[in-house]
């Protein structure tokens, strides 16, 4: 009976997290939509109405878009493999959304005596599991690249490897030091961390817990920014150079799995930046975990934090221009990689003096 219970409360959790990631995206889709529209004064996201109602853009964006993709043609180009061309967006969606599995969204929820963690896979080193996951996305872009029997396809996912990893060290070693400090890889008990205040004035998040974290949040920021391949850093998409990059030669529902991956990207992102600096469910001065409604509280307060982190992505992509490729790698290799790890050396320091 016991074992049902739990094979039960599982699968509800795999649930909710699935909803949460696509919910989410599907919110970050909207905004994208309507944010561009009113940064760059743009009336495409409102244009499909009922009777004169285009139900604040909600008719075009979840509607009228969706509709138009599924039912376009789902082109093969000719002499490409028809598995490996579909294999090549379930690659780039499917790790992403792994990736959430571990991310704590509440404080813990007690039923009968037993402690349900609001987290779909409790494990002790949860932060490099989601990187270990987000890092087989490239594998998605390289392969959609390569098969697509297309030189500017070629170019867009060999693009998209080089930045991808190139950024990845950049954001692994920003954090290096914030780990170091909680001296812990559990997610969940790096939320627990955060509680409380520094010198009873600032909250005890993340980015006030040493004085250097400030620095380590921004880097990581960008770092994961450019992650997302979006702008200011879209180089392997890059319309104006290379049609559309790795997915030039997609259409109808693998190209909407291509847009999925990339906002589902977007959401596990900004749960990152909420958990590791900002205080997951945490509210500051207030005791989350100890009031009878905390674990609905906390998790509202969790998805308020990561919708802000979605929206500040949305600006940014629509606010700045596309850099260069070779500024793109210059940046992250020339100007990151040193701040991060001068940023690790005064955070280890810092650490042992204390």
């Amino acid at each position: 009976m016991n074992e049902l219970i739990g094979l039960a409360v599982v699968l509800l959790k795999a649930v909710l997290v699935l909803g949460a990631v696509l919910n989410l995206a599907l919110f970050v889709i909207w905004v994208e939509r309507k944010g561009s529209a009113l940064i760059q004064n743009r009336i495409g996201a409102n244009r499909a109405a009922i009777f004169g109602f285009d139900f604040a853009g909600l008719l075009n964006t979840l509607v009228a878009d969706p509709v138009k993709a599924l039912t376009k043609e789902d082109f093969v180009p000719p002499g490409s493999s028809r598995f490996l061309h579909a294999l090549a967006p379930f690659l780039a969606v499917f790790p992403v959304i792994i990736a959430f599995a571990v991310v704590p969204f509440g404080p813990p929820l007690r039923v009968a005596g037993q402690e349900i963690r609001l987290q779909l896979a409790d494990l002790n080193a949860g932060i490099l599991f989601m990187f270990a996951f987000l890092s087989l996305a490239v594998y998605g872009t390289v392969l959609a690249g390569w098969v697509s029997q297309n030189k500017f396809s070629l170019l867009g996912g060999l693009r998209a490897s080089a930045q991808m990893i190139s950024y990845e060290i950049t954001m692994g070693i920003s954090i290096a030091g914030v780990l170091a400090a909680y001296q812990s890889l559990d997610l969940h008990h790096i939320v627990e961390l955060q509680s409380g205040t520094v010198a009873g004035v600032l909250p005890r998040w993340g980015i006030f817990y040493t004085p250097f974290n400030w620095l380590a949040f921004i880097l990581f920021f960008v770092a994961v920014m450019a992650e997302t391949k979006r702008a200011p850093f879209d180089l392997p998409e890059a319309e104006s150079e290379i049609v559309a990059g790795y997915f030039t030669e997609y259409s109808g529902i693998k190209f909407l799995l291509f847009w999925l991956g990339e906002f589902a990207e977007i959401v596990v992102a900004s749960a990152m930046v909420t958990v590791l600096f900002f205080g997951g469910w945490q509210v500051p001065y207030v005791e989350v975990a100890s009031s009878a409604l905390g674990p609905l509280i906390g998790a509202l307060v969790f998805g308020l934090k990561v919708a802000f982190f979605c929206v500040l992505q949305v600006v940014v992509r629509w606010s700045l221009p596309r850099f260069r490729y070779d500024q793109l790698l210059g940046l992250s290799w020339k100007l990151m990689l040193p701040l991060a790890l001068l940023n690790l050396l005064a955070t280890s320091a810092y650490i042992v003096w204390s």
